[in-house]
């Protein structure tokens, strides 16, 4: 019997990220010196770092991100997948384009067969290949849980990047996936249930939704994951100034997903990413319920833009609106 390898983490996928106000707390003194080349550092937390290059590359820069976590379901093959995804999916939220990629794997050696270390790294290798990118080495250590993940590199323009501090009042707010794989992953790991629409969703790119908010003119972006919806959102509209409004009926969830949250199938990430936003939240009328719903922590969750997408053959609703600052740098509806 192949082992479960869910079985073998504390958490799964970026729901085992360290909570939101912690990891605020661990950096605010690691901005670092200024440097003339660096377009996005660590202010505001930004998807990815972006470096210019030197002046006959004119405004091209470099774009690095490292992203890694442990198992989230329990095919190997399907959590390389997931995990590959995951990380490239910080260079599409700024708007740039991979190009290189190497693995990062933590492997319990005396607990799990290499046999499915190879299966992880396969996964990853497919989604490259899927991208486009080579997937050239990396770096292995022995782990007491199973960890994988990517350091990717990409390219993109300075006047093209998608950050999160420019949002302005009279922008749509949209979201390019349907929420709730984090209820759904945590049903998979406490029953073994399978759930394609949630591996589907974490395994689809965001590289459609990237071109296109770039060619749409969009400069505003971030991915949802660890931190769920209002995370990311509070993160956005905090750096921007301004207020976001979210439309709680007009956000897409996955099948399923609120009959298994019904049932009590709810990570631990979600309830600490609204109890992170909740000092800077208004919501009233609206339940407890659907407010951890809209922090549920996502893994390789979809892109939330400021702006509307052209139909490019993906569902990206509109689910509110962000407006001046108020009193609260977040209003559910």
């Amino acid at each position: 019997m192949i082992p479960r390898l869910t079985q073998f983490a504390h958490g799964g996928g970026c729901a085992c990220k360290i909570p939101p106000g912690e990891l605020e707390q661990m950096v605010s003194g690691l901005v670092g010196r200024p440097h003339p080349q660096l377009v996005v550092g660590l202010e505001d937390g930004d998807d990815a770092a972006a470096v210019r290059l030197d002046d006959k590359h004119g405004d091209e820069v470099v774009v690095s991100t490292t992203d890694f976590f442990t198992p989230v379901v329990d095919n190997p093959y399907t959590w390389g997948r997931i995990a590959a995804a995951n990380a490239l999916s910080d260079i599409y939220a700024m708007g740039a384009r991979p190009v290189l990629a190497i693995n990062l794997l933590g492997w319990p050696r005396d607990r799990l067969p290499a046999a499915l270390a190879s299966e992880v790294l396969r996964g990853g290798l497919a989604v490259c290949d899927q991208a486009g990118i080579p997937l050239a080495g990396g770096h292995s250590i022995d782990s007491p849980e199973p960890i994988y993940g990517l350091a990717v590199t990409g390219m993109g323009r300075a006047e093209q990047l998608l950050r999160n501090d420019a949002a302005r009042p009279g922008d749509a707010i949209t979201l390019t996936k349907p929420l709730g794989v984090g209820v759904l992953n945590n049903r998979h790991k406490v029953t073994g249930e399978d759930f394609p629409q949630a591996i589907d969703s974490m395994t689809q790119l965001n590289e459609v939704a990237s071109r296109a908010a770039v060619a749409a003119g969009i400069r505003v972006a971030t991915d949802v994951t660890g931190f769920g919806l209002l995370g990311h959102l509070f993160k956005m509209a905090r750096a921007s100034g301004v207020t976001a409004v979210v439309n709680a009926e007009a956000v897409p969830y996955l099948a399923g997903v609120r009959e298994s949250f019904a049932e009590g199938f709810v990570p631990g990430g979600s309830r600490r990413n609204l109890d992170w936003v909740r000092p800077h939240l208004s919501a009233e009328g609206i339940d407890e319920d659907e407010l951890v719903l809209l922090a549920d922590a996502q893994t390789s969750g979809g892109l939330l833009l400021a702006g509307t997408l052209p139909d490019v053959g993906i569902n990206a609703p509109v689910i509110g609106e962000f407006v001046p600052r108020g009193e609260h740098i977040l209003v559910v509806r």
